[in-house]
């Protein structure tokens, strides 16, 4: 085991106790009991969201910079549950606030991410997803006359996952700005979308009917919108082979 996979360890290590202690961490203030951890389903999430909506009546500065630093380390770390803290921020900030949050919060922890992977994931990385890289990278490839639109189609109807994207993304020479421009703009209507569902969570019974067919429907065509500018860009690739193909019949 070299020196970068020994970092990655103790990193991976690190987030793991972190998350360990934030889950049993619990606070008394005045009659309010507060249960810190990371909700794993509908009911302890809108558990969660009432205690804090409470809090925040009196310390919405603490609950502001407690989500947002539970968003950017669960981003940061490709830990899944994006989807309740979305839902979370539309109940405890509205779609006004938590809209805008959520975007910037989403775009800092992909690019903390995207620099982890850079600096000492690589080896690990490889090691468990070599097929998804590979594959990744030739469509990266085939698509580098486009690639924004391209990683906006991705973003905005994930049919690879997030994680997966931002850990991959380093390792096969997609540029930090238009990896952050994809995330950023890319993750908005998903985002938009949670939150505004999080405004009525109590009255959820159920994540799916968060993503119904109509629901994910309508973000195959926000998608397909992203992506329709792409088609008339012309492949330089393409337009070269052509062109020896007609020189040589010529």
């Amino acid at each position: 085991m070299n020196l970068k996979e020994d970092v990655w360890k103790d990193i991976t290590t690190l987030a793991e106790l972190a998350e360990d202690v934030c889950s049993k961490f619990s606070k008394s203030v005045g009659d309010i009991q507060l249960n810190l951890e990371f909700p794993s389903n509908l009911k302890e999430l809108q558990s969660l969201s009432q205690v804090l909506k409470e809090y925040s009546k009196t310390h919405s500065l603490y609950v502001l910079v407690l989500f947002s630093s539970a968003y950017v380390y669960k981003q940061t770390f490709s830990i899944p549950g994006s989807v309740f803290l979305n839902l979370l921020a539309g109940a405890l900030f509205g779609v006004k606030m938590g809209f805008p949050l959520c975007c910037v919060l989403t775009a800092a922890g992909a690019s903390f991410c995207y620099w982890l992977s850079f600096s000492v994931g690589k080896e690990v990385v490889e090691k468990h997803y070599p097929d998804k890289i590979q594959y990744f990278k030739n469509k990266v490839e085939e698509n580098s006359h486009q690639l924004v639109y391209y990683l906006l189609f991705l973003r905005m109807f994930p049919i690879t996952p997030n994680m997966l994207i931002n850990l991959i993304s380093p390792l096969i020479g997609i540029p930090f700005n238009v990896f952050l421009v994809a995330v950023f703009i890319g993750l908005m209507p998903y985002n938009f979308l949670c939150i505004q569902t999080g405004e009525m969570l109590a009255s959820l019974t159920s994540i799916d009917d968060i993503f119904s067919y109509e629901t994910l429907l309508k973000m195959a065509a926000i998608a397909c919108v992203a992506l329709g500018p792409s088609f008339l860009l012309k492949n330089p690739n393409k337009v070269k082979s052509k062109q020896a193909i007609n020189g040589k019949d010529s």
